[in-house]
């Protein structure tokens, strides 16, 4: 008897530890497993035979929209041999993931009637969902969010699980301790902790964001089980950092839109945060402005701190972590350390002990410039890794101003001479800041893949300045007239995208000049009120404002507004609580040439290894390519990236990401590319990678949109033949 229950003993221990160990032989949720390392541990594609990859299947969802460039961000889940993801306007569907036919499915705008008819409704960004199945296997479930709500959907049928929530839904709005009057969005899926569903949410990023409280609902009821408060009230840890006690009811931001990873046997949940509204000028959030900017590790049951450390002190240049961290254990002076990495938009990676928030390798607090806007108060260190290495340079001087030709160097020195300072972490200013890396990283929300067997860590890294220039917020525009108050509305809600004088930036920041030659009153209204992929929904603006709004940006006539409406609720004038700002950006400028190519010196674009036992940069190889200039024999550039690696025990990086719309695979030792292939569309969004019957798979949405690329809204999946 003795032998029999020592056998179970054993037996019981190595069940547990087998329950303990990630699986990375799918891709049962965002990122590939709970871990984030977007790794696969199939091994059938080899550096030997992965030039015979073929696609598999296509599968299109027919929610392009090329001339409203609509994207597809998503990274898809699959389960029990069904794939599900999203297309461009939010629909979720499942498809056979061996053959790619569709089994069903789901349409948001089904389930709001004022959506029905709205042929621009839920073009947004949604990055995947979640799963959720009960211990008999019976109950499956899937959530992910479309806009402001957050859907439980049968995965069997396809159909809103009625019992959960509203209906169906939970409502991101609601919750959050006071009245919102701005938007919140679901973005990157949350994570699945036994019974709970914890998420974060998108908000605005100027001083009228909604709060970014972390929040875990019950999976079956959707009844909300535990909030943290990442501005802390009264009485939570950190609250004392906050010189105005009011910060908590006033502020909002400081949310998690890139993602978390969650340590199941511990139950720890991982969770970055970005900054606190509005991004750029702080005299109103005096402070460190604690939780923002920050790796929080929360209890995963009840919410509660257990750690954090904040990685940029009173962000002035929109510093938000970009990317769900990196769990993994490390060697490290002579002991094993369960780790958690983070990297940053400003290409650095921090890494720390997984219970504690100790760093692994030294963190030093350097003195940076001070010198400021009136009013703001900058945090005179910030916090830079000994190692890792950044895997992005950090200094953009004149010497690496891009020379594709004589005259372009000289067109973009007198551009580049226009901006004082290039230091990172300067403050601010109207003489102007080089960001660099850029407002998009950098690092960015495609993430970082980690090989669990070799600790090295592969990244897809953006080296394109952008220059940040602040201006006083225009006053001088305020009259009675309808264009009157919607000047000043633009300049409260617009300005910082589309700048002072409505002209843009390239296509990710469109000019609106002469916009009424593509928009009606109507269209216009409803892009306003509905956001378009990474533009945000204004629905919180009221009715009269809105008209006045349209009646600015599409020069309308003032007749076409009736007075009485008009008149009917005052808007907000300069000198109330809505225009105390004194500062803003003149907009998100990139340092572009006048062909649209970037004006530092190539790489543009890179894929990046980097040792996390050692924290060596191993090797950085340009990725992307623009042909005309490779004909014209300038080596291979790279390009903006958007989307992250996959990494495989078969010795392959993965990778879209690139303007060029190709994927590509590298071998994950050198660097070496190996394969590629033309995609229909730019594959702005991460691969997922499974394995059926013991045929490996990779997939991929190739969305496009982005940086002046075309729409697309399939997704290609290759295989061996």
């Amino acid at each position: 008897m003795k032998h029999r229950y020592l056998l179970f003993v054993i037996a019981c221990t190595i069940l547990s530890c087998k329950k303990n160990t990630t699986d990375h032989s799918g891709w049962l949720t965002y990122a590939g497993a709970k871990d984030g390392n977007r790794y696969s541990s199939n091994d059938q594609i080899t550096l030997k035979n992965v030039s015979q990859l073929k696609v598999a299947w296509t599968y299109s969802s027919g929610d392009k929209d090329s001339a409203n460039r609509s994207q597809n961000q998503c990274n898809p889940i699959i389960v029990d041999g069904v794939l599900y993801g999203t297309s461009p306007k939010l629909k979720l569907f499942a498809l056979d993931a061996v053959t790619g036919v569709q089994k069903w499915l789901f349409d948001p705008a089904t389930q709001d009637t004022s959506k029905k008819n709205d042929p621009m409704a839920y073009y947004k960004v949604c990055r995947g969902a979640v799963y959720w199945e009960d211990e008999n296997g019976r109950n499956k479930r899937i959530f992910y969010s479309a806009g402001s709500k957050t859907f439980a959907i049968d995965a069997e049928s396809g159909e809103p699980i009625k019992s959960f929530g509203k209906a169906g839904y939970l409502d991101l709005t609601e919750n959050l301790g006071r009245k919102v009057t701005s938007f919140v969005s679901g973005t990157t899926p949350g994570i699945i902790y036994k019974n709970l569903l914890i998420i974060g949410d998108r908000v605005s990023e100027s001083e009228d964001a909604a709060p970014g409280h972390i929040r875990a609902y019950d999976v079956l009821t959707g009844k909300m089980k535990w909030i943290f408060h990442t501005i802390p009230h009264p009485g939570e840890k950190g609250y004392e950092t906050w010189p105005d006690g009011s910060a908590w009811k006033r502020l909002g931001g400081a949310n998690n839109w890139s993602g978390m990873a969650l340590d199941e046997k511990r139950g720890i949940v991982y969770v970055p945060t970005g900054s606190v509204g509005g991004d750029f000028y702080g005299a109103n959030r005096k402070g460190p402005d604690l939780y923002a900017n920050c790796l929080l590790a929360l209890d995963a049951a009840t919410g509660k701190y257990i750690w954090h450390y904040q990685v940029v002190h009173h962000d002035m240049w929109d510093r938000d972590l970009p990317a769900n961290p990196n769990l993994i254990t490390l060697q490290h002076n002579g002991k094993t350390i369960d780790a958690v990495a983070q990297i940053t938009k400003h290409g650095f990676i921090f890494v720390f002990n997984r219970t504690n928030g100790k760093p692994v390798f030294p963190i030093e607090e350097k003195p940076v410039p001070a010198n400021a806007l009136p009013g703001e108060q900058p945090w005179p260190t910030q916090p830079i890794p000994t190692l890792p290495q950044p895997f992005a340079r950090q200094h953009f001087g004149p010497e690496d101003v891009t020379d594709l030709s004589p005259e372009t160097h000289k067109d973009m020195m007198e551009k580049y001479n226009k901006v004082k300072y290039n230091t990172t972490f300067t403050p601010p200013s109207k003489d102007g800041v080089w960001i660099f890396p850029g407002f998009d990283g950098g690092g960015e929300w495609g993430g970082a893949a980690v090989d669990p067997e070799t600790k090295i860590m592969y990244i897809s890294n953006t080296e394109l300045p952008w220059a940040q220039v602040m201006i006083d917020v225009p006053k001088n525009t305020y009259d009675n007239s309808l264009k009157g108050t919607g000047h000043v509305l633009y300049n409260k809600y617009c300005i910082s995208c589309h700048g002072p004088e409505l002209k843009g930036n390239g296509v990710a920041y469109p000019s609106l000049v002469n916009i009424n030659k593509k928009y009606n009153e109507q269209q216009a209204g409803q892009i306003i009120e509905n956001g378009r992929n990474m533009m945000p929904s204004f629905k919180q603006i009221p009715a009269n404002e809105k008209k006045a709004l349209l009646a600015f940006i599409l020069n309308l006539p003032e007749t076409t507004a009736t007075p009485k409406e008009h008149a009917k609720e005052p808007v907000s004038a300069p000198g109330s609580d809505a225009y105390k700002i004194p500062y803003t950006m003149n907009g998100y400028n990139r340092f572009l040439d006048k062909d649209g190519y970037p004006g530092i010196k190539p790489p543009w674009g890179t894929l990046d290894a980097v040792d996390l036992t050692s924290g060596k940069l191993l090797w950085k190889v340009p990725l992307g390519e623009y042909p005309e200039l490779t004909k014209k024999g300038v080596p291979i550039t790279g390009t903006e990236l958007y989307g992250g690696p996959l990494v495989t025990k078969g010795g392959l990086v993965f990778i879209a990401a690139t303007k060029d719309e190709k994927i590509r695979a590298f071998d994950k030792r050198t660097g070496k590319q190996v394969w590629e292939a033309k995609l229909p569309a730019a594959g702005y969004a991460t691969p997922a990678a499974y394995a059926i019957d013991g045929k490996q798979y990779i997939v991929i949405a190739c969305g496009g949109g982005k940086t002046g690329n075309k729409s697309g809204d399939s997704y290609i999946c290759f295989s061996l033949p």
